[in-house]
């Protein structure tokens, strides 16, 4: 699969899982033409929630080849037009360049590899809104990890930002820097100010 397709994917993880029925329909076209092997298909049938089927389907789909994700894009065409219109409507914009992640950031070489403080991580978790779940997905957060976090602190949105963000730290240790987490502001359209006061930093898009 492209790198632009496995991006859009990623990007649109939560909205496809919330949104999308994963059923015999879906996933029998996909058998059929070769993207999904008999394996996958018991694989994801035996999630037991919709939306942990969608999930494993989203995992398994960038693993199958060039044709995946045309595919997957024929297979939601008659039950979810607008989905697979949103799709290809967000894949244009990517290859035109018009949104964020088209951009890169030039960070100063003495913060690039800087692994962010707990007490910067709970400044810019009280910022972050709704968007947390999709930022700690392009960190590499899984959607199983984000709803321990949720489970374990369901009274405090900035609570369970944190928790998440202290995990990320755990996961990928030294790999957890602050390019890291501007690349994932910009994947998901934020702009790279919220946190440069945090990070006291000047960053010019380029």
């Amino acid at each position: 699969m492209d790198a632009k397709h496995i991006k859009l994917l990623r990007k649109q993880r939560l909205h496809l899982a919330k949104q999308l029925i994963v059923g015999d329909t879906i996933v029998q076209y996909l058998y059929q033409e070769n993207i999904l092997t008999e394996s996958h298909v018991e694989e994801i049938r035996s999630q037991n929630t919709n939306k942990k089927r969608a999930i494993k389907l989203l995992d398994i789909l960038p693993t199958r080849g060039p044709k995946a994700f045309d595919t997957f894009i024929d297979s939601i065409q008659d039950e979810y037009p607008w989905i697979k219109t949103k799709l290809l409507d967000e894949l244009t914009r990517l290859g035109d360049g018009q949104t964020g992640s088209a951009e890169t950031l030039k960070l100063p070489e003495q913060v690039q590899n800087t692994i962010p403080t707990e007490k910067q991580l709970n400044k810019l978790a009280s910022r972050l809104g709704p968007d947390w779940e999709n930022v700690l997905i392009s960190l590499g957060l899984t959607t199983v990890d984000i709803y321990r976090c949720i489970v374990n602190h369901s009274y405090n949105a900035q609570s369970q930002t944190l928790a998440a963000f202290v995990l990320w730290k755990q996961k990928f240790g030294k790999e957890a820097t602050v390019q890291r987490l501007y690349d994932a502001f910009l994947e998901n359209e934020i702009h790279p100010s919220l946190g440069n006061d945090i990070f006291q930093l000047e960053v010019e898009s380029i």
